[in-house]
């Protein structure tokens, strides 16, 4: 069994933190005069909170899973996003995705899925577990904690075509390929879209890379 899996996550939604990120700011070791440091701080401290909280997202420790879309198999990909952005929202987001997992495959048959993203091994995956170790939600027995790019437990397309040591985006290697790429909206677009309450076009644009890195994968494997 083959499930092609992707998520979408949105910067820490904890309260006060964006006023933590900022008590943090420093000014650079080239300013030393008192004066200096309050200018420089005057004028960047705002800018750099932000930017520090904005890459958040890419920390499963503090950013949040507000969708998750998957295919199992050929069938057409699904997605549960988050009504909101609370806690109880993500939590549900991510038990949904664990019972459909597990209603796809109980785990006793002696055999486990083949869990397919871009860049999931490094990213994706992790991320899902420390945020199902934050919200207390215990992950399907076979779901990979550690995979291994020589693992069967995983495929990642970008690990697939790039190695380890290299990176590749998927809209580029679906140019390589000849594969219809992401179109108007890409990774940086999904924090504004969930901020102006767009999120059901977040969860297209999730499952529309569910499908291209299925695509990506049958190119990869001549299937």
């Amino acid at each position: 069994m083959n499930i092609t899996f992707d998520i979408e996550t949105v910067p820490s939604q904890q309260p006060g933190i964006l006023a933590e990120f900022a008590a943090a700011v420093t000014a650079p070791a080239k300013y030393s005069k008192p004066e200096s440091i309050a200018e420089w701080l005057r004028d960047n401290r705002d800018a750099e909170a932000e930017s520090a909280w904005l890459k958040t997202s890419f920390d499963g420790g503090l950013g949040q899973i507000v969708c998750i879309g998957f295919a199992i198999d050929d069938a057409a990909p699904i997605c549960y996003a988050a009504d909101d952005l609370s806690a109880a929202a993500e939590r549900k987001v991510i038990e949904d995705f664990f019972s459909a997992l597990h209603c796809a495959h109980p785990g006793n048959s002696g055999t486990r899925p083949c869990l397919i993203g871009h860049n999931s091994n490094a990213f994706d995956i992790p991320f899902i577990w420390k945020r199902s170790m934050v919200q207390r939600i215990k992950p399907p027995i076979w779901f990979p904690r550690d995979p291994k790019p020589w693992g069967d437990s995983t495929f990642d397309t970008m690990t697939a075509w790039a190695g380890t040591k290299d990176r590749i985006s998927m809209d580029r290697l679906c140019r390589i390929l000849g594969i219809e790429g992401k179109g108007d909206i890409s990774g940086a677009d999904v924090w504004p879209l969930v901020k102006a309450g767009k999120v059901s076009e977040v969860a297209e644009y999730c499952k529309g890379d569910v499908e291209r890195t299925r695509a990506i994968f049958r190119r990869m494997t001549f299937s």
